[in-house]
């Protein structure tokens, strides 16, 4: 590699990379983002291109300018503002719910066999019971209004989270934990020190997968007895005919799926330096 060398203030040199090197780097960062990316964004120009000179039908898949415009003009315009907050209200409370009970239950069932045992059986059994199966009874039992919709998210959404801090403390090295035992520590001080510390990463894995379930599950719920949501927007603009409006909902749902995502994998690397979180 090329360098050039630059006086500093203080007297000495260092050396920077020429232009020639620049350009490399910019080109091997570019080639990077074209395998990662280049498959999304050559079927976003083939939708584009597609539906405008009509090798695709436009009424169903209208072009992604119209769709942009759509999402544009329903956020700005504050059309879709409310539906925002409520999917998001609704689907929060259900995620920090789920979090509040799962987490905690998910520990104590990992370090007491006992209680494992006797829960596991009417957990698995429950684990494969449909959320979307068992809705018409929390209908039943809550009423049509948002203790059925948050229940129903929450009900899905506990699982993966539940199972998945099972596993992570039933995962940690005993070796560990008897290194620890072995140089006095008390339960609680291994607890805190070695199970909690080495079950983060599996917990971020059910936090992850909890968190697209709950969006999945917020827009069957707001499909069935609801008048706000995007869920709710989705099906009444398609109801209508509005193509455009109901890709720019479903469009939204998938931004606060991908943001939801970002925030809890940022997260996890603040807590998980030590671990390998390349995938």
């Amino acid at each position: 590699m090329t360098f050039q060398t630059i006086d500093t203030s203080l007297g000495g040199s260092v050396e920077a990379p020429s232009g020639a090197a620049l350009l490399r780097r910019g080109v091997a960062g570019a080639g990077r983002a074209l395998r990662r990316y280049g498959l999304l964004f050559g079927f976003l120009a083939f939708w584009q291109i597609g539906s405008s000179l009509g090798w695709i039908n436009p009424t169903v898949f209208p072009p992604l300018d119209k769709i942009l415009a759509a999402t544009w003009t329903g956020v700005v315009g504050g059309a879709l503002l409310d539906d925002i907050a409520i999917s998001l209200q609704r689907s929060g409370l259900a995620f920090a719910a789920a979090v509040g009970l799962g987490i905690p239950l998910g520990l104590f069932m990992g370090q007491i066999r006992a209680v494992e045992q006797a829960l596991d059986p009417i957990l698995q059994f429950f684990r494969q019971t449909s959320a979307l199966a068992l809705y018409p009874v929390f209908i039943l039992l809550l009423g049509l209004g948002e203790a059925s919709k948050v229940f129903v998210i929450f009900w899905a959404t506990l699982f993966p989270i539940l199972l998945a801090t099972i596993g992570g403390v039933k995962e940690v090295d005993r070796k560990l934990i008897e290194m620890a035992a072995t140089f006095g520590a008390s339960r609680a001080t291994i607890f805190r020190r070695v199970v909690l510390p080495a079950s983060v990463p599996s917990i971020f894995v059910g936090l992850r997968l909890s968190a697209t379930t709950a969006l999945l599950l917020l827009i069957a719920a707001e499909m069935i007895g609801a008048n706000k949501g995007l869920g709710f927007q989705v099906m009444n603009a398609q109801y209508n005919f509005q193509i455009p409006q109901m890709f720019a909902a479903i469009l939204l749902l998938a931004v606060l799926g991908l943001s939801a995502n970002a925030a809890l994998v940022t997260l996890q690397r603040r807590l998980c330096r030590w671990a390998d979180l390349s995938h």
